[in-house]
Protein backbone atom coordinates (compact mmCIF):
# COMPACT_ATOMS: atom_id res chain seq x y z
CA UNK A 1 0.00 0.00 0.00
CA UNK A 2 2.96 2.34 0.47
CA UNK A 3 3.59 2.09 -3.10
CA UNK A 4 0.46 2.85 -4.14
CA UNK A 5 0.13 6.97 -4.22
CA UNK A 6 3.21 7.32 -6.01
CA UNK A 7 2.22 5.39 -8.32
CA UNK A 8 -1.15 7.02 -8.68
CA UNK A 9 0.35 10.28 -9.52
CA UNK A 10 2.74 8.82 -12.40
CA UNK A 11 -0.83 7.50 -13.80
CA UNK A 12 -2.50 10.85 -13.55
CA UNK A 13 0.12 12.78 -14.80
CA UNK A 14 0.46 10.34 -18.04
CA UNK A 15 -2.77 11.22 -18.60
CA UNK A 16 -2.63 14.51 -17.95
CA UNK A 17 0.18 14.72 -20.98
CA UNK A 18 -1.26 12.65 -23.60
CA UNK A 19 -4.60 13.98 -23.03
CA UNK A 20 -3.16 18.05 -24.46
CA UNK A 21 -2.36 18.32 -27.16
CA UNK A 22 1.39 19.14 -28.49
CA UNK A 23 3.00 22.44 -27.56
CA UNK A 24 -0.46 22.93 -25.57
CA UNK A 25 -0.02 23.58 -21.66
CA UNK A 26 -3.44 22.26 -19.75
CA UNK A 27 -6.12 24.17 -18.81
CA UNK A 28 -5.70 25.76 -15.32
CA UNK A 29 -9.90 26.65 -13.91
CA UNK A 30 -9.17 29.76 -12.06
CA UNK A 31 -11.95 30.45 -8.90
CA UNK A 32 -13.00 34.13 -8.93
CA UNK A 33 -12.51 35.42 -4.94
CA UNK A 34 -15.47 37.79 -4.69
CA UNK A 35 -14.65 41.75 -5.04
CA UNK A 36 -16.22 44.36 -3.51
CA UNK A 37 -18.74 46.09 -6.35
CA UNK A 38 -18.32 49.56 -4.98
CA UNK A 39 -16.41 52.10 -6.84
CA UNK A 40 -16.60 55.41 -6.39
CA UNK A 41 -18.92 55.43 -2.67
CA UNK A 42 -15.89 55.57 0.08
CA UNK A 43 -18.86 54.57 2.99
CA UNK A 44 -20.44 51.35 1.25
CA UNK A 45 -18.79 47.95 0.76
CA UNK A 46 -20.98 45.23 -0.72
CA UNK A 47 -19.72 41.36 -1.45
CA UNK A 48 -21.75 39.28 -2.74
CA UNK A 49 -21.07 35.35 -2.34
CA UNK A 50 -23.01 32.60 -3.06
CA UNK A 51 -26.44 33.09 -1.67
CA UNK A 52 -25.50 36.08 0.40
CA UNK A 53 -24.05 39.27 0.68
CA UNK A 54 -21.60 41.26 2.91
CA UNK A 55 -22.70 44.78 3.60
CA UNK A 56 -20.64 47.23 5.51
CA UNK A 57 -21.30 50.68 6.46
CA UNK A 58 -17.76 52.01 6.86
CA UNK A 59 -18.08 55.66 8.28
CA UNK A 60 -22.07 55.86 9.47
CA UNK A 61 -21.20 59.36 10.64
CA UNK A 62 -18.79 61.53 11.50
CA UNK A 63 -15.82 60.39 13.51
CA UNK A 64 -17.48 57.52 14.46
CA UNK A 65 -15.23 54.47 15.69
CA UNK A 66 -17.22 51.76 14.30
CA UNK A 67 -18.74 50.05 11.15
CA UNK A 68 -22.02 48.22 10.85
CA UNK A 69 -21.43 45.08 8.70
CA UNK A 70 -24.53 43.36 7.58
CA UNK A 71 -25.58 40.32 6.11
CA UNK A 72 -28.32 39.91 3.32
CA UNK A 73 -29.56 36.42 3.45
CA UNK A 74 -31.62 34.82 0.39
CA UNK A 75 -33.55 31.90 0.75
CA UNK A 76 -32.41 28.68 1.92
CA UNK A 77 -28.92 30.10 1.60
CA UNK A 78 -26.22 29.04 4.64
CA UNK A 79 -24.16 31.84 5.79
CA UNK A 80 -20.71 30.61 7.35
CA UNK A 81 -20.36 30.51 11.02
CA UNK A 82 -17.83 33.31 11.63
CA UNK A 83 -20.58 35.73 10.38
CA UNK A 84 -23.37 34.83 12.76
CA UNK A 85 -22.10 37.51 14.92
CA UNK A 86 -23.79 40.13 12.21
CA UNK A 87 -26.95 41.37 11.94
CA UNK A 88 -29.00 38.83 9.11
CA UNK A 89 -31.46 40.44 6.42
CA UNK A 90 -33.36 38.32 4.85
CA UNK A 91 -33.75 39.51 1.36
CA UNK A 92 -35.23 40.45 -1.10
CA UNK A 93 -37.29 42.79 0.77
CA UNK A 94 -41.14 42.63 0.98
CA UNK A 95 -41.69 45.70 3.06
CA UNK A 96 -39.77 48.04 3.87
CA UNK A 97 -39.85 52.23 5.91
CA UNK A 98 -37.09 54.43 4.99
CA UNK A 99 -36.39 57.95 6.89
CA UNK A 100 -34.73 60.10 4.65
CA UNK A 101 -36.02 61.49 1.12
CA UNK A 102 -33.06 60.76 -0.92
CA UNK A 103 -34.01 57.17 -0.49
CA UNK A 104 -37.12 57.64 -1.95
CA UNK A 105 -35.34 57.97 -5.72
CA UNK A 106 -33.70 54.79 -5.62
CA UNK A 107 -36.74 52.58 -4.86
CA UNK A 108 -38.31 54.38 -7.51
CA UNK A 109 -35.46 54.15 -9.62
CA UNK A 110 -36.07 50.07 -9.26
CA UNK A 111 -39.37 50.06 -9.65
CA UNK A 112 -39.63 48.50 -5.79
CA UNK A 113 -41.55 51.98 -4.08
CA UNK A 114 -44.79 50.10 -3.54
CA UNK A 115 -42.64 47.98 -1.15
CA UNK A 116 -42.63 51.12 1.11
CA UNK A 117 -45.22 51.25 3.60
CA UNK A 118 -43.98 54.29 6.03
CA UNK A 119 -41.94 57.17 5.97
CA UNK A 120 -41.54 59.75 9.04
CA UNK A 121 -43.25 63.48 7.80
CA UNK A 122 -44.55 62.57 4.68
CA UNK A 123 -44.60 65.67 3.64
CA UNK A 124 -41.11 66.38 3.00
CA UNK A 125 -41.43 63.71 -0.25
CA UNK A 126 -41.79 65.43 -3.40
CA UNK A 127 -41.64 62.91 -5.50
CA UNK A 128 -45.28 62.66 -7.90
CA UNK A 129 -44.93 58.73 -8.13
CA UNK A 130 -44.41 58.13 -4.35
CA UNK A 131 -47.19 61.09 -3.24
CA UNK A 132 -49.62 59.15 -5.30
CA UNK A 133 -48.81 55.64 -2.74
CA UNK A 134 -49.22 57.95 0.13
CA UNK A 135 -52.50 59.44 -0.72
CA UNK A 136 -53.79 55.99 -1.29
CA UNK A 137 -52.92 55.33 2.50
CA UNK A 138 -50.27 52.63 1.31
CA UNK A 139 -47.32 54.82 2.62
CA UNK A 140 -47.88 55.44 6.21
CA UNK A 141 -46.49 58.69 8.20
CA UNK A 142 -44.43 57.24 11.22
CA UNK A 143 -44.22 60.33 12.94
CA UNK A 144 -40.69 62.67 13.00
CA UNK A 145 -36.69 61.07 12.71
CA UNK A 146 -35.84 61.52 16.11
CA UNK A 147 -38.92 61.03 17.62
CA UNK A 148 -40.08 57.81 15.33
CA UNK A 149 -43.86 56.15 16.40
CA UNK A 150 -41.90 52.84 17.13
CA UNK A 151 -46.28 51.04 18.54
CA UNK A 152 -47.02 52.22 14.69
CA UNK A 153 -43.79 50.19 13.20
CA UNK A 154 -44.09 47.25 15.27
CA UNK A 155 -47.72 47.36 13.69
CA UNK A 156 -46.59 47.84 10.20
CA UNK A 157 -43.90 45.13 11.17
CA UNK A 158 -41.55 45.98 7.87
CA UNK A 159 -38.80 43.86 6.77
CA UNK A 160 -36.70 46.30 7.66
CA UNK A 161 -36.19 50.06 8.53
CA UNK A 162 -33.29 51.64 6.71
CA UNK A 163 -32.32 54.86 8.91
CA UNK A 164 -29.50 56.65 9.61
CA UNK A 165 -27.17 57.92 12.87
CA UNK A 166 -25.78 61.38 13.38
CA UNK A 167 -23.18 60.25 16.60
CA UNK A 168 -23.24 57.86 18.95
CA UNK A 169 -25.68 58.52 20.89
CA UNK A 170 -28.99 58.19 19.20
CA UNK A 171 -31.77 56.63 21.85
CA UNK A 172 -34.17 55.96 18.95
CA UNK A 173 -32.33 53.62 16.96
CA UNK A 174 -31.75 51.33 20.54
CA UNK A 175 -35.21 51.75 21.06
CA UNK A 176 -36.01 50.42 17.64
CA UNK A 177 -34.11 47.14 18.07
CA UNK A 178 -35.11 46.48 21.37
CA UNK A 179 -38.22 46.26 19.72
CA UNK A 180 -37.36 43.49 17.79
CA UNK A 181 -37.43 45.52 14.65
CA UNK A 182 -34.62 45.18 11.89
CA UNK A 183 -32.84 48.03 11.21
CA UNK A 184 -30.38 48.86 9.16
CA UNK A 185 -28.10 52.21 9.19
CA UNK A 186 -27.20 53.86 6.09
CA UNK A 187 -24.98 56.51 5.46
CA UNK A 188 -25.45 57.89 1.86
CA UNK A 189 -25.41 61.67 3.42
CA UNK A 190 -21.41 60.67 4.20
CA UNK A 191 -20.43 60.53 0.98
CA UNK A 192 -18.93 63.78 -0.83
CA UNK A 193 -18.16 62.55 -4.00
CA UNK A 194 -21.24 62.96 -6.48
CA UNK A 195 -20.63 59.63 -8.02
CA UNK A 196 -19.93 57.99 -4.63
CA UNK A 197 -23.83 59.52 -3.45
CA UNK A 198 -25.18 57.66 -6.53
CA UNK A 199 -23.70 54.15 -6.34
CA UNK A 200 -25.83 53.86 -2.66
CA UNK A 201 -28.10 52.56 -5.00
CA UNK A 202 -26.54 49.61 -5.17
CA UNK A 203 -27.18 48.88 -1.84
CA UNK A 204 -31.44 48.96 -2.72
CA UNK A 205 -30.51 46.91 -5.41
CA UNK A 206 -28.98 44.02 -2.99
CA UNK A 207 -31.82 44.26 -0.66
CA UNK A 208 -34.49 43.69 -3.58
CA UNK A 209 -32.70 41.51 -5.22
CA UNK A 210 -32.13 44.04 -8.34
CA UNK A 211 -28.15 44.08 -8.64
CA UNK A 212 -28.05 43.29 -12.19
CA UNK A 213 -30.31 46.21 -12.27
CA UNK A 214 -29.16 48.86 -9.63
CA UNK A 215 -25.58 48.64 -11.69
CA UNK A 216 -26.94 48.85 -15.08
CA UNK A 217 -28.96 52.19 -13.33
CA UNK A 218 -25.55 53.17 -12.20
CA UNK A 219 -23.17 52.77 -15.19
CA UNK A 220 -25.80 54.81 -16.98
CA UNK A 221 -25.49 57.41 -14.49
CA UNK A 222 -21.63 57.56 -14.80
CA UNK A 223 -21.58 57.69 -18.34
CA UNK A 224 -24.15 60.59 -18.35
CA UNK A 225 -21.79 62.71 -15.69
CA UNK A 226 -18.64 61.30 -18.09
CA UNK A 227 -20.29 62.77 -21.23
CA UNK A 228 -20.95 66.09 -19.25
CA UNK A 229 -17.38 66.79 -18.00
CA UNK A 230 -16.62 66.61 -21.33
CA UNK A 231 -18.36 69.14 -22.85
CA UNK A 232 -16.21 71.34 -20.36
CA UNK A 233 -13.07 69.54 -20.69
CA UNK A 234 -11.56 72.65 -23.39
CA UNK A 235 -13.57 75.44 -21.59
CA UNK A 236 -11.35 77.53 -19.26
CA UNK A 237 -12.97 78.22 -15.34
CA UNK A 238 -13.12 82.17 -15.55
CA UNK A 239 -15.91 82.77 -13.97
CA UNK A 240 -15.68 83.30 -10.49
CA UNK A 241 -18.31 81.46 -8.00
CA UNK A 242 -19.58 83.12 -4.69
CA UNK A 243 -21.23 80.15 -3.04
CA UNK A 244 -24.21 80.38 0.22
CA UNK A 245 -25.96 82.91 1.86
CA UNK A 246 -26.14 84.68 5.69
CA UNK A 247 -27.89 82.50 8.25
CA UNK A 248 -27.94 84.72 11.26
CA UNK A 249 -24.39 86.36 12.50
CA UNK A 250 -22.70 83.73 9.94
CA UNK A 251 -21.87 83.49 5.97
CA UNK A 252 -21.87 79.46 5.78
CA UNK A 253 -19.58 78.66 2.46
CA UNK A 254 -18.86 75.23 0.70
CA UNK A 255 -15.28 74.22 1.43
CA UNK A 256 -13.11 72.35 -0.94
CA UNK A 257 -13.48 69.00 -1.05
CA UNK A 258 -17.60 68.91 -0.38
CA UNK A 259 -20.31 67.83 -2.58
CA UNK A 260 -21.21 71.24 -3.61
CA UNK A 261 -17.30 72.46 -4.88
CA UNK A 262 -16.56 69.18 -6.68
CA UNK A 263 -19.81 70.34 -9.26
CA UNK A 264 -18.65 73.42 -9.45
CA UNK A 265 -15.03 72.18 -10.13
CA UNK A 266 -15.88 69.64 -12.70
CA UNK A 267 -18.34 72.03 -14.23
CA UNK A 268 -14.64 74.29 -14.93
CA UNK A 269 -15.77 77.19 -12.57
CA UNK A 270 -13.96 78.72 -10.68
CA UNK A 271 -15.19 78.77 -7.41
CA UNK A 272 -13.65 81.29 -4.48
CA UNK A 273 -13.50 78.73 -1.58
CA UNK A 274 -12.02 75.60 -3.45
CA UNK A 275 -8.73 75.89 -1.62
CA UNK A 276 -10.58 75.54 1.47
CA UNK A 277 -9.18 72.30 3.00
CA UNK A 278 -12.01 69.80 3.94
CA UNK A 279 -15.55 68.97 3.17
CA UNK A 280 -19.08 70.23 4.73
CA UNK A 281 -18.94 74.05 5.35
CA UNK A 282 -17.49 76.76 7.31
CA UNK A 283 -19.14 79.77 8.95
CA UNK A 284 -17.31 83.23 8.18
CA UNK A 285 -18.53 86.94 9.01
CA UNK A 286 -19.89 88.94 5.72
CA UNK A 287 -16.78 91.37 5.65
CA UNK A 288 -14.45 88.40 4.50
CA UNK A 289 -16.79 87.19 2.28
CA UNK A 290 -17.59 90.52 0.37
CA UNK A 291 -13.79 91.46 0.49
CA UNK A 292 -13.18 88.25 -0.90
CA UNK A 293 -16.17 87.51 -3.08
CA UNK A 294 -17.59 91.47 -4.31
CA UNK A 295 -16.64 91.02 -7.72
CA UNK A 296 -17.79 87.18 -8.50
CA UNK A 297 -19.67 87.46 -11.55
CA UNK A 298 -22.18 84.46 -9.91
CA UNK A 299 -23.06 83.37 -7.10
CA UNK A 300 -24.91 80.40 -6.54
CA UNK A 301 -26.67 81.07 -3.14
CA UNK A 302 -28.59 79.05 -0.40
CA UNK A 303 -32.37 79.64 0.33
CA UNK A 304 -35.78 78.61 -1.27
CA UNK A 305 -36.39 82.27 -2.73
CA UNK A 306 -38.27 82.97 -6.20
CA UNK A 307 -36.61 86.25 -7.26
CA UNK A 308 -33.68 88.67 -6.70
CA UNK A 309 -36.35 91.68 -4.91
CA UNK A 310 -37.40 88.53 -2.37
CA UNK A 311 -33.74 87.94 -1.87
CA UNK A 312 -32.65 91.30 -1.52
CA UNK A 313 -34.82 92.21 1.27
CA UNK A 314 -33.60 89.50 3.30
CA UNK A 315 -30.64 90.96 3.57
CA UNK A 316 -30.17 94.28 2.24
CA UNK A 317 -25.99 93.81 2.11
CA UNK A 318 -26.68 91.38 -0.54
CA UNK A 319 -26.70 94.33 -2.87
CA UNK A 320 -23.21 95.26 -2.16
CA UNK A 321 -22.39 92.06 -4.56
CA UNK A 322 -21.65 92.61 -7.99
CA UNK A 323 -23.46 89.76 -8.98
CA UNK A 324 -26.74 90.94 -7.25
CA UNK A 325 -26.83 93.96 -9.50
CA UNK A 326 -25.84 92.08 -12.56
CA UNK A 327 -28.33 89.86 -11.93
CA UNK A 328 -26.63 86.65 -11.84
CA UNK A 329 -28.34 85.05 -8.67
CA UNK A 330 -29.20 81.26 -8.73
CA UNK A 331 -30.63 78.82 -6.36
CA UNK A 332 -30.95 74.92 -6.51
CA UNK A 333 -33.76 75.18 -3.57
CA UNK A 334 -36.07 76.82 -5.26
CA UNK A 335 -38.78 74.04 -6.74
CA UNK A 336 -40.86 71.93 -4.44
CA UNK A 337 -43.25 68.96 -4.77
CA UNK A 338 -46.73 69.56 -3.82
CA UNK A 339 -46.88 69.46 -0.08
CA UNK A 340 -43.47 71.75 0.31
CA UNK A 341 -40.98 69.29 -0.26
CA UNK A 342 -37.71 70.41 -1.78
CA UNK A 343 -36.75 68.58 -5.13
CA UNK A 344 -33.27 69.16 -4.80
CA UNK A 345 -32.59 67.86 -1.74
CA UNK A 346 -34.35 64.74 -2.58
CA UNK A 347 -33.18 63.69 -5.89
CA UNK A 348 -30.15 65.52 -6.30
CA UNK A 349 -28.22 63.04 -4.59
CA UNK A 350 -29.19 59.87 -6.79
CA UNK A 351 -28.61 61.94 -10.15
CA UNK A 352 -25.16 64.07 -9.62
CA UNK A 353 -25.56 63.97 -13.90
CA UNK A 354 -28.47 66.51 -13.69
CA UNK A 355 -26.81 68.33 -10.95
CA UNK A 356 -23.85 68.78 -13.26
CA UNK A 357 -25.64 69.95 -16.22
CA UNK A 358 -27.72 72.72 -14.25
CA UNK A 359 -24.07 74.27 -13.54
CA UNK A 360 -22.68 73.85 -16.81
CA UNK A 361 -25.91 75.53 -17.81
CA UNK A 362 -24.83 78.58 -15.34
CA UNK A 363 -21.68 78.97 -16.22
CA UNK A 364 -20.98 77.81 -19.62
CA UNK A 365 -24.53 78.20 -21.46
CA UNK A 366 -23.56 77.66 -25.19
CA UNK A 367 -22.40 74.20 -24.18
CA UNK A 368 -26.11 73.40 -23.72
CA UNK A 369 -28.02 75.44 -25.44
CA UNK A 370 -31.58 73.50 -25.46
CA UNK A 371 -30.86 72.45 -21.67
CA UNK A 372 -33.57 73.28 -19.35
CA UNK A 373 -33.19 73.58 -15.59
CA UNK A 374 -33.72 70.05 -13.07
CA UNK A 375 -32.75 71.92 -10.17
CA UNK A 376 -31.50 75.40 -10.74
CA UNK A 377 -33.37 78.56 -10.71
CA UNK A 378 -32.40 81.94 -11.72
CA UNK A 379 -33.57 85.05 -9.54
CA UNK A 380 -35.61 87.29 -11.72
Amino acid sequence: MKHLFPKTIFVLSFFLLVGCKKNEAPEIVKTEIPQNSIEFASGLSIVKYEGYSVVTVIEPWPNANAKFTYILKEKEAKVPDSLQKYTTIKVPLESVVVTSTTNIPFLEMLDVEDKLVGFPHTDYISSEKTRVLIDKGSVKNVGQNEKLNIEQLIELSPDLIITFGVDNNNPMLDNLKKSGLNVFIQADWMEQSPLGKAEWVKLYGALFGKEDKAKELFDKIVESYNQAKKLVADQPATSTVLYGSMYQDLWYVAKGNSWVAQFMNDAHANYLWADLKGSGSEGLSFEKVLDKAKTANFWIASGSFKTLEEFGKSNPHYTQFDAFTSKNVYTFEGKFGATGGTVYYELAPSRPDLVLKDYIKIFHPDLLPSYEFTFASKLN
